[in-house]
């Protein structure tokens, strides 16, 4: 390998460690930034930080606008194509703390991309799909305290999946979650959550640390393994099938449905943004546009009714 290329691919093991140890990211959050970066330099054939120059920016971000997407004639989205550029900023930024020369990260626009759409779940396919699971059977009860616990705090799925027994006490309402970026934050519990929560635990007869863990033929060996990520979304899939809700569910369609329920009951947003765990409100601004739907209906229900009355 070239002395350049080495050099280059020593800065980015270094910006990766950094991430991980000064930044506090999570794994896959690095592993994306590695595989961003790395595109980047196969294409451009940067081998030194002085190769990172706008054109080949610029050339790199035709070349992803004409790559094919995950739908059949449709290429890259804009803001897919953004992470890339993401990337290369926070490379760059921490090129310029160390005091190597290299392109400033400033000269790096982002594509203007609309709002996010935000599905979230009606009240009636939420209480469905809260109710689905059934039975006294140690699953049942295993899946009625997850779902319920994923409506009541709004976790991330890979939040969910990493507690513990010992993280929840339930003699109180609330409990401690580290999220992204190492952050700890505050959430709560209802009382269907701690009720689910309470049956299930009372039923467990196995010693995993783990809160949710495999049971029956999927336990491994016979032993209780912890959930996974991909597990939770199967599982969400399975009931939200049962309650006859035909889109697809995700968790992170619970954590939407949490938010915005919060909003439209009238939780202020910068309290919103706490208990999701948003670093930056702007983040939690993206649930706007479906209050403001509510706020039309609230409009057209309330105001100059006494004037519709005499026309």
């Amino acid at each position: 390998m070239p002395r350049e290329a080495t050099q280059l691919a020593k800065l980015k093991q270094a910006f990766l460690e950094h991430l991980e140890l000064e930044r506090g990211r999570a794994v896959p959050t690095i592993a994306a930034y590695d595989r961003y970066l790395s595109r980047f330099f196969a294409f451009s054939g940067a081998r030194a930080p002085a190769d990172i120059t706008e054109q080949a920016i610029r050339d790199f971000r035709f070349w992803l606008n004409r790559q094919p997407g995950r739908e059949r004639g449709a290429t890259v989205k804009r803001r897919t194509q953004n992470y890339y550029l993401i990337a290369l900023r926070a490379f760059l930024k921490f090129l310029r703390r160390r005091g190597i020369s290299a392109l400033s990260p400033e000269r790096i626009d982002l594509a203007k991309v609309g709002e996010r759409d935000i599905e979230v779940l009606s009240v009636a396919e939420l209480e469905r799909l809260l109710a689905a699971p059934e039975g006294s059977d140690i699953r049942s009860l295993r899946d009625k305290a997850l779902l319920e616990l994923l409506f009541s705090t709004g976790l991330r799925v890979g939040e969910l999946t990493r507690l513990n027994r010992d993280d929840i006490d339930l003699s109180r309402d609330e409990f401690s979650v580290r999220g992204k970026g190492d952050k700890v934050r505050i959430v709560f519990l209802t009382p269907a959550a701690k009720e689910a929560l309470r049956a299930y635990l009372d039923a467990r007869g196995d010693v995993s640390e783990a809160l949710f863990v495999q049971h029956g033929p999927r336990a491994r060996g016979g032993r209780e393994t912890r959930l996974t990520s991909r597990s939770v979304e199967r599982l969400i899939k399975h009931y939200a099938a049962k309650a006859g809700i035909v889109r697809r569910v995700t968790p992170h369609m619970i954590r939407h449905s949490f938010a915005t329920d919060l909003l439209m009951n009238g939780a202020d947003i910068r309290a919103v943004q706490a208990l999701l765990g948003h670093a930056h409100l702007v983040t939690t601004q993206i649930y706007t546009h479906v209050t403001d739907r509510h706020l039309r209906e609230v409009h057209k229900q309330f105001h100059s009714r006494n004037r519709a009355r005499k026309m």
